[in-house]
């Protein structure tokens, strides 16, 4: 089991990024979650068996057909146990 969070750059939001996101997260069994971020960037997080991880992480890269990503940065991060894939609100949203 191993975790990332992702910061995607690019054109990410407005072109259904997160929700094609959680569709391969949940095709794959990647639990996590994704959200917009005020600056314009993707935040995502991908939790699950290693090989399937590196998947979306592979995805991210290139994203949606309308996407066009400029740039992944990808943290390691200790596994937290999630269950299921969710979007989440943006941080205006609250």
């Amino acid at each position: 089991m191993i975790r990332n969070r992702l910061i995607v750059s690019g054109e990410v939001q407005g072109v259904y990024f997160r929700d094609t996101c959680r569709t391969a997260a949940r095709e794959h069994g990647v639990a996590g979650w994704v959200r917009n971020l005020p600056d314009g960037t993707v935040e995502a997080v991908f939790e699950g068996e290693a090989t399937a991880v590196e998947q979306l992480v592979a995805w991210a890269h290139h994203g949606p057909y309308a996407a066009v990503v400029d740039r992944v940065r990808v943290h390691e991060e200790k596994p937290e146990g999630l269950v299921g894939f969710e979007i989440r609100p943006t941080p205006w949203d609250r």
